[in-house]
């Protein structure tokens, strides 16, 4: 038996007899009996010493929740891989030197970002993360597989495919406000802290603590207090900033220097309009060969947009004028820019004045994209290099599109402008004959025809430029609701879109049945998820509209089936109603509509046990090897 005191390897009761009796059987292992009991003796020292047993060992103070038998399964045979961009591409080769070169900076700046968000997630992810490397480098196979899932999910804790939390160390437990707030913070507190607050006359500080980009600390007193994000990840921050600089140096397009440049200068002062700038010019790049991309989305926190169900608190809020949002998670994108993907994205340009003026209740608030003016959004389709932070969690799903700055950011507000980028890795993945067991198991077969990878691109396209028509500077009104009242809003938007398209040649009809019936198809999921994930929740409240307007039917056996006729005039119905809540601002209003329809009714859920049954992934991960080869 080798025993290891730098690794701690645990020493179990049974193997004291299991080495005497190695012992025993070969005697050419020890000299005499003398050995062989000072053997023993050792080892029962060693046993009594402070060495952890297994199942006990502590990394950073926690023990492992997930079995080495446990994770080997889970990685092994429950976790989907999807890769990144991978060296010699011929992608990469075709790009300059200097930007080959600026890139490696890019991927320095994403990965060093990646703290940012750890500490964002959870307080104890850095120290746990650390743990787990250098037991894992010593040659702990439990730390080393816990460590990989921990990279998949990029924490410690999340959803996974089955909508049920992965929780890697025991006595730990997801924070509402994750750690944006103090963890021993509660709802009630800061409900009180803030109507305190506005009752004194302090709204600044009340507008502060309900910032998007602020963190909340307890000062030396116990109260609390808001720190801009900048300042509270300070040497992270001026560390990426560095490497932006430095990729700005040797990038090739002058325009993506100059916004390297100014994220650059936002990451190092805590400054508002430095962001806005950053955003502008980011939002107006569309010619680049490289892309990174600072997310910062409003989907982690579930605390901030919780404290509006206090109908006095709410009211207080809208009368002091307070701009109240939950806390920005920071993600990173890096990529290279496909120019033959990117043509086909702008061809959708030209139609977005023309959806926009078929918009429900558009004269009931200001429209971002009109007839009138210069469309001010720019589209790329990329190649991914990586993703890290909040775009890198692979909790459940993983980002194949955005369209950003969200609609509470300041460059948004004053009209600069919005850009969609596409994950071409992400969504070319997947494993064509599991597919077709899956489209056997819940699509009905004249209609299999229809399913198309590349029409669930379209529709994205549609759904991500659905996000910048609408009350978009309201979207964020409706408390915790807000994402799936928006989601539900993108999804509608597309496909409410798609009789127009098909009128002006854009598509045809066969590409728009194509489109409805594999979005019909994609909405159907393994499991029910929880009402944190606003992306799933939206799907089976699609649903269960649907087939409340005889839109789709799903029979007793799970199959799906889209009644094409219905399909968009169901949407424009569904379209005006979610335009109409998010014009209303009501929490309460969204609330009702979400329970409505987020119904688990038995035929959704034998559509989930049908593909549970061919999809066994509970996990994933992004092979990003190419882009960790940089950071040398």
């Amino acid at each position: 038996m080798k025993i290891n005191f730098n690794t701690q390897k645990i020493i179990q009761p049974q193997y004291q007899t299991l080495t005497a009796k190695k012992l025993e059987n070969n005697p050419a292992k020890c000299n005499n009996n003398v050995d062989t009991f000072n053997t023993l003796n050792l080892v029962g020292k060693i046993n009594m010493t402070n060495i952890n047993f297994k199942g006990n060992k502590k990394y950073a103070g926690y023990e492992l929740n997930l079995s080495e038998e446990d994770l080997n399964d889970r990685l092994g045979n429950k976790t989907n891989t999807i890769k990144m961009l991978q060296a010699n591409a011929p992608e990469f080769e075709a790009l300059a030197d200097g930007d080959k070169e600026a890139l490696k900076h890019l991927v320095k700046a994403a990965y060093i970002l990646n703290d940012v968000y750890l500490k964002q997630d959870c307080e104890q992810n850095v120290e746990l993360k650390k743990s787990l490397s250098e037991e894992a480098e010593k040659g702990d196979s439990h730390a080393e597989k816990a460590l990989e899932l921990f990279t998949s999910l990029n924490g410690a804790m999340g959803i996974d495919r089955n909508s049920e939390m992965t929780y890697i160390f025991k006595n730990m437990e997801e924070k509402p406000g994750k750690n944006f707030y103090p963890e021993d913070i509660t709802k009630q507190e800061l409900q009180t802290t803030l109507k305190t607050l506005l009752k004194d006359g302090k709204q600044n500080e009340a507008q502060n603590i309900l910032s998007q980009r602020t963190i909340i600390k307890r000062d030396e007193n116990g109260k609390l207090q808001a720190i801009d994000y900048v300042d509270a990840y300070k040497e992270e921050f001026a560390k990426a900033a560095d490497e932006l600089d430095k990729a700005a140096e040797t990038s090739t397009n002058e325009a993506f220097n100059k916004y390297l440049k100014a994220q650059a200068l936002a990451f190092r002062t805590p400054d508002n309009e430095l962001d806005c700038e950053a955003d502008r010019l980011w939002a107006s790049l569309q010619d680049t060969p490289l892309e990174f991309t600072v997310s910062r989305e409003q989907y982690e926190d579930a605390l901030s947009g919780d404290i509006m169900d206090d109908e006095e608190l709410s009211k207080m809020i809208k009368e002091a004028k307070i701009d109240a949002q939950t806390k920005d998670a920071i993600g990173v994108r890096v990529g290279i820019v496909n120019k033959k993907g990117t043509e086909e994205l702008l061809d959708f340009k030209k139609y977005l004045p023309a959806l926009a003026e078929q918009m429900p209740l558009k004269n009931q608030y200001k429209q971002t994209i009109s007839a009138d003016s210069e469309v001010k959004q720019t589209m790329v389709d990329a190649d991914i290099v990586c993703l890290t932070g909040d775009q890198g969690a692979y909790r459940g799903g993983i980002t194949i599109a955005e369209n950003l700055p969200n609609g509470d950011k300041l460059s948004v507000k004053r009209d600069y402008g919005r850009r969609n980028v596409y994950h071409r890795q992400v969504r070319l993945g997947g494993n064509p004959e599991k597919l077709q067991k899956r489209l056997d198991a819940t699509l009905d077969k004249e209609q299999q025809k229809y399913f198309d990878k590349n029409a669930d691109h379209r529709f994205t396209i549609g759904h991500e430029n659905a996000h910048s028509l609408g009350p978009t500077g309201l979207k964020t009104t409706l408390g915790v609701w807000s994402n799936i009242i928006e989601e539900n809003k993108a999804d509608m938007g597309s496909v409410a879109s798609l009789d127009y398209l098909v009128e002006v040649g854009k598509y045809n009809e066969f590409e728009k049945n194509q489109i409805l019936v594999t979005w019909a198809e994609d909405c159907l999921l393994k499991a029910k998820p929880q009402l944190s994930q606003a992306h799933r929740v939206r799907s089976v409240m699609q649903l269960n509209y649907f087939m409340k307007k005889g839109a789709i039917e799903i029979n007793n056996d799970g199959i799906l089936h889209a009644n094409l006729d219905k399909m968009v005039p169901t949407a424009k119905e569904m379209l005006t109603e979610i335009v109409a809540l998010q014009l209303a601002g009501e929490p309460k209003k969204a609330e009702e509509f979400v329970n409505k329809y987020f119904i688990w009714g038995d035929n959704i859920d034998q559509c989930a046990k049908n593909i549970q049954k061919i999809d066994k992934d509970l996990h994933g991960r992004l092979d990003q090897s190419f882009a960790e080869s940089m950071l040398d």
